[in-house]
Parts: C-alpha cells; structure tokens; sequence
C-alpha cells in the first residue's frame, strides 16, 4: 500500500463570489469524508482546502493508493433452512452460495452462530479494497453532486463526449479542467466530461507560465503562486488583503484605517486571484453628503474600503483591491476614481432633493405606501404606533416624553419616501435621523427616528434615550400583534417579518432597562388598535403570543448558562415584569444551591398534586382543627417565616425571600411524615388543605419550586 497527498482541482468559469468560500470547504470536506470512508485516507489525513474565483481543490495527507482489504461475514438463511436433515446443503443454500460466486465447497466451511433465537449460517470472504481510482471516482461525483448550490448552469459539451455539441452537463459554472495527483502520479478519474490530468491554468492575464504543469500533489499551491500568479487558498489570500489594507493605510497617514467589514473582505477575496491594493481618492465636497450613504455606495456597488481617519469619520480617500498588478497603476487608479465619482454625486443629489422636503411634510404619503394587504398602508401603521408609543410613554415619563415620542412616532417612516433611501434601503432610519437635525427637531427625536429600529440584531446596542426606546418598543409591538392578529405567525424556517428578532428586541428593552411595564397589558393595550380589521383575533395577538415571547426568553436564558429546570421555575408562572426575571432567576439559582433545596422543590410538587385532587380547598386555617404535633409545628413556622419572606419579596429582594423559606423544610419533612392529609373527617381534610394551600402559595411567588425537583 503506497500512501501519498492527493490533489484534485476543478478549473472553472468565475464563480459566484458570495458563495465561494462555502463552495470550496465543501468541496473538500465530502472529498475528505468520503475518501476517509472507503478506508483510502486516514481519519487523521490533513485536508487544505483552496477557492479561487476560477478554482476549487483539495490536498489532503495519507491518502492511500488501495484500501485495506476486509473481512466480510453474510448471513446466509437459519440452519433449519439451509441444511437437510442429514447436514447436506438445500438448493436454497446453493443457490444461495452461487449468487456469492461460492459453491458446494464452501458449505463446510460456513460459521454457525445464533441470530435470535434461531441459529444461522454465514459465509465469511475477504472484500478486496477498493483503488484509489475507484474510491475517488466516486468521492468526486459526491462531492459535485452535494455542492451547495442554489441554481447550477447546463451547458454543452464539445469534445470528449458521445455527442459533441449536444451532450450536457451541469454545474455552477462550465468546468473546463481536471486535476488528480496522487503523489506526482495521475489518478485517472472523470467529471464534467473532463478527464483528469496534471495540466492548469493559473492568472488570466499574469501567469509566468501557460498551461501550468503540476509536478506533483505537494507542489500545488507553490506552483499556482510562481507559475500561475494565483494565491489559490482562499484564507492565504484574505490575509493578504488584510495585510496590503492595513499598509496602504499607513502610507496614506493621519491614523487613517480601512473600514473592517468581514463580509466585504470575504465577497473580495472571493473576486481576484492576486490581489494588489490601490490607494484613491475623490472630491472633498462629497464628504458634506453623511458618510454612512458614501460608505454604503463604495462597498456595495463597487467593492472599495473607505478609509476612515483616527476619529472614524470618512476620509476622500479609499482602497481598491485590483486583480492585475501593472508596473505604472495610474490608469488603474484613475480608472475607479471615475467610476465611483458618478455614484458619489448621485448620494449628494438625493440628499440635497430630499432636504427640499421636511419629513413631516413626507408623512401624508406614506398613505399610498402598502404594509400589508390585511393591515393596511405604512401612514394607517405610524398612526397605531403613535397611539402605542403615547400609551407607554404617558406610564414611563409623562407629558413630555409622550409629546416628543409621538412626535418621533410619526415621522419614524418618513424617509421611506425619499431618493435616499429608495436608492439604499438600508439607510432607513439613518437618513431620518440627518433630515430631522436639518428641520431643527428636537436632538432626543432626531435620535429616535434612527434607533427605533434598534436593536437590529443579536448584540446590537438599544436605542440610545428614552424617546427611542418608547418608539423602538412600540414599533415592534406593533409588528409583532399585527402580524400574530392575522395568523401571519413565523414557521420553523421562514420568518419574513423577522417576528423573533422584533420579540427578543422587546425582551431585552423590557429587561435591561427594567421598564415597570407588563407585557400583557402592552399586549392587550397594543391589540386594542387594531379595531376594524378584518380577520383581527385579539386571542392570538396577547395569548399566543405572549407564548412566543416567554419562549423566545426561556432560549435567551438557556443560551446565557440557566439551565432548563431554572428557567422553568422562573417562567412557568408567566411573570408580567421581565425586567424583574433576572432578578428571579438569580434567586432560584442561588436556592437550588442550598442543601434544603431538592427536599422543598420535592414537596412542593407532592403539594401541587395533592392540591390538583381537592379542588375544593381554599387556604383558611383554623388554628382549632390543628390536632396532630407536626402540623402544628408547620402552623407556627409559616407564622414566622412566611411573613418575614413575603416583606423580602415586596422589597425586590427574591434570593433573599427564598432562602428564608428553605427553614421549613424540617417542619414540611415532618409534617408529611406524621399528618395524614387526607382525613376521613371533612373539616381535618379541608384545614390541613387550607395549610399546604397557604404553604405552596407562599413557596412559589417567585418562582414554580416544583420545576427544580428531579
């Protein structure tokens, strides 16, 4: 068995750069895994994957020239079956034997073991391993045919076919060679109507060398640099991107620093294959448009880093990744500074048409802009945020901070409707906020129309007043019973209205800046608006969802460390104040600590399922019916305890109210030891239900203590 490195290459047509990343680690991870299955690479064997706009290859260590044979044992048929009675084989056997390319004179060697309950026959053999050609043969088509790709491309083939010209296969994009090495030998295998061979091509325009013939396996990415000017490892050529950025900041001086945008460093180093970084510049008089709509223009229509100076703000300069590397760049240079001039000057025309208008002015139009079919225009939903954020501001802040929060309210979408934002969607609420400061509004609505969409996403940071926190609240109120009203719920893999995202941004404003707001009253408050419409069901759009939300908490929770049975304890009873969780999850922790814990959590679930059994119980003792010692040593601990609990609980301190409650447990213990709570006598049985009623009532005002026990 010869073991070597083995290399196989797809050369194609350029391939889509947001996905080629993902192209190429595929590619070489089912090669890797289906090789290392037929026993041809070892389970340690290395594996490099490269990706190239024109390329994608695997090397992988320790491959194998054959696989190990093994030994392979078959179940025949039951001995009953396969032998007469005097040991001699059955035709079924026989025939049996045949289809294994075995006769008569295998039965005697034939291994009888049971199977069940009966005992079986099996023919041992030896399976040859598979060869090199034959495993990757199969790896490669694997690895084709598992490719991620959302559309593949047919296309025809012209030589090496039956049919030249009408012949065709399919892929991302038209392959027009095959790499496989194995060592410096070619492994001759076929895909895509190629024929594998040593032969390349490297740079389009700066190969030294072409074709570029590959002496062997290890070779590869040494020769496609020398040879072919092609840097082929996709995290080779990030880093030097990311290298030649940062030095092409330093020349240009002043602290200045390329924008770090990971996606963008990814979609260039997805575009060239010899990446060389260009310094440029633009007018001065563009930086007077708000940067964030120069920035946005440069990265997403042309692939260029701005650069920003030592204090962020956008510099007239940014870098250019170029696939050529000409002795005299000049004409490259001048090449993307008019290309991107045009686009510099149609963000300063937007923004200068669009400031022509106060956005107040803009929001009689968002009546002709449709939110939804069932829910109407954009203008008819300012107008039930409005009446949202008024609500919550009047219990938050009062008149002040209603006036500014309605006012912020309705202009929140009124740059829906301008060039801007028409042209760069993504600067929604940005360009509110730069038309706001130009109409003179007050700083604190200027600042919400922008953060009324924060936060946007995981880790995102929340609006940054308390005007856009009522707004951001009340918007995503809005879209979530809005949506949940009309049925229009999220499934398990489409959510088009980001339902999640707006409910986990209403958990954490509701808890990290512990708003004294109850989330079914905002539920019911904010349901409330939708009066009139069709096919509204206020039952979905509190309970339901309220459901949604206390799940999208307990996953929150779950993900910070809490375990299920905690989060459980803290969620079961529906609290109202979320800001208050926190607090109470802290609480049960620091309880399922103390040694009295499982032994209360374990009682207080005997006690929940003896209640469920006597619904006619109520928690009014008479101290008069006490007869039995431990029940009144329960009686006179809870006098004690529970009111000193209770008084902590009131206060806000919940780990403290628990940890006083864990001094029942010796009384709990003793009174189920020696109290028969079920007593034939009606007024025993219903004061000694009275009590556990009162003890379980006083056990679970911060949490279902019951969820704890195992």
């Amino acid at each position: 068995m010869n073991k070597n490195s083995l290399l196989v290459e797809l050369f194609v047509e350029e391939l889509p750069p947001k996905a080629l990343k993902k192209l190429g680690d595929a590619f070489a991870g089912v090669l890797r895994d289906q090789l290392v299955a037929q026993g041809l690479a070892e389970a340690g064997s290395v594996l490099t994957s490269y990706a190239s706009p024109r390329r994608l290859a695997a090397h992988i260590t320790h491959v194998a020239d054959r696989a190990a044979d093994k030994a392979v044992s078959q179940k025949l048929m039951p001995v009953a079956v396969g032998l007469d009675a005097s040991g001699q084989p059955t035709p079924a056997l026989l025939k049996r034997l045949g289809a294994l390319g075995a006769d008569a004179s295998a039965v005697p060697g034939l291994k009888r073991a049971m199977d069940g309950k009966a005992e079986a026959l099996f023919y041992e053999s030896t399976a040859k391993g598979a060869t090199l050609a034959e495993g990757l043969q199969k790896a490669l088509a694997e690895a084709i045919a598992k490719l991620p790709i959302p559309k593949v491309m047919s296309y025809q083939l012209e030589t090496g076919c039956e049919l030249p010209g009408w012949t065709s296969v399919s892929f991302v994009r038209p392959a027009h060679g095959l790499v496989a090495l194995h060592g410096d030998a070619v492994v001759p295998v076929e895909a895509l109507g190629l024929k594998a061979g040593r032969e390349t091509h490297g740079h389009r325009f700066e190969a030294a060398v072409d074709p570029v013939v590959l002496r062997d396996a290890n070779s590869y990415a040494l020769q496609m640099q020398e040879d072919g000017a092609v840097i082929a490892s996709f995290e080779a050529r990030r880093a030097e991107i990311a290298r030649q950025l940062a030095a092409a900041a330093v020349t240009v001086g002043g602290g200045s620093v390329p924008i770090q945008d990971e996606a963008l460093l990814d979609e260039v180093t997805a575009l060239v294959e010899r990446p060389n970084v260009l310094v440029c510049s633009f007018e001065r008089e563009f930086l007077e448009v708000p940067q964030e709509c120069l920035i946005l223009t440069m990265k997403a229509n042309q692939k260029y880093f701005p650069l920003l100076d030592a204090s962020g703000r956008l510099t007239n300069r940014f870098l250019v990744v170029s696939n050529i590397s000409p002795d005299d760049a000049s004409a490259v240079i001048g090449g993307n500074e008019r290309v991107v001039r045009p686009r510099l000057a149609d963000a300063k025309f937007f923004f200068d048409q669009d400031r022509k208008k106060s956005l107040a002015s803009r929001v009689e139009s968002l009546g002709k802009v449709v939110y939804h079919n069932k829910l109407g225009t954009q203008g008819e939903r300012v107008e039930r945020v409005m009446r949202i954020a008024r609500g919550i501001a009047d219990k938050l802040g009062g008149a002040s901070l209603a006036a500014h929060a309605t006012q912020a309210a309705q202009l929140a979408k009124a740059d829906l409707v301008t060039d801007m934002v028409g042209e760069f969607p993504e600067l929604q609420g940005i360009m509110g906020r730069y038309y706001a400061q130009h109409d003179g509004l007050d700083a604190s609505v200027a600042d919400a129309i922008e953060d009324h969409y924060k936060p946007r996403f995981a880790g995102d940071e929340l609006p940054r007043n308390s005007v856009g926190l009522v707004v951001a609240l009340a918007d995503k109120l809005e879209t979530l019973v809005g949506m949940f009203g009309i049925g229009n719920l999220p499934t398990g893999d489409r959510d088009p209205f980001a339902l999640r995202r707006h409910a986990l941004g209403v958990i954490r404003m509701l808890i990290e800046k512990d708003l004294p707001l109850g989330l079914d009253a905002l539920l019911q408050e904010t349901a409330a608006q939708f009066g009139g419409i069709a096919g509204f069901e206020s039952s979905r759009a509190t309970g339901e969802l309220q459901d949604f939300i206390l799940d999208r908490l307990a996953g929150s929770l779950r993900e910070q460390g809490a375990s299920a049975q905690e989060v459980e304890a803290v969620l079961a009873p529906r609290p109202q104040r979320l800001g208050a969780v926190p607090k109470l999850l802290a609480a049960v922790r620091a309880f399922a600590a103390l040694p009295a814990a499982a032994a209360l959590a374990a009682a207080n679930k005997r006690i929940g399922n003896i209640l469920k059994k006597a619904p006619e119980a109520d928690a009014h003792v008479s101290e008069l019916l006490l007869q039995e010692p431990a029940e009144k040593a329960l009686h006179a601990a809870m006098a004690q305890v529970v009111p000193a609990a209770n008084a902590q609980f009131e206060a806000g301190d919940y780990t403290a109210s628990l940890q006083t409650l864990a001094a029942l447990r010796e009384p709990v213990d003793a009174f189920f030891d020696g109290v028969m709570v079920n007593a034939e006598q009606a007024d025993l049985r219903l004061n000694r239900l009275g009590l556990l009623m009162s003890l379980h009532a006083a056990m679970n005002r911060v949490a279902q203590l019951e969820r704890l026990a195992v």
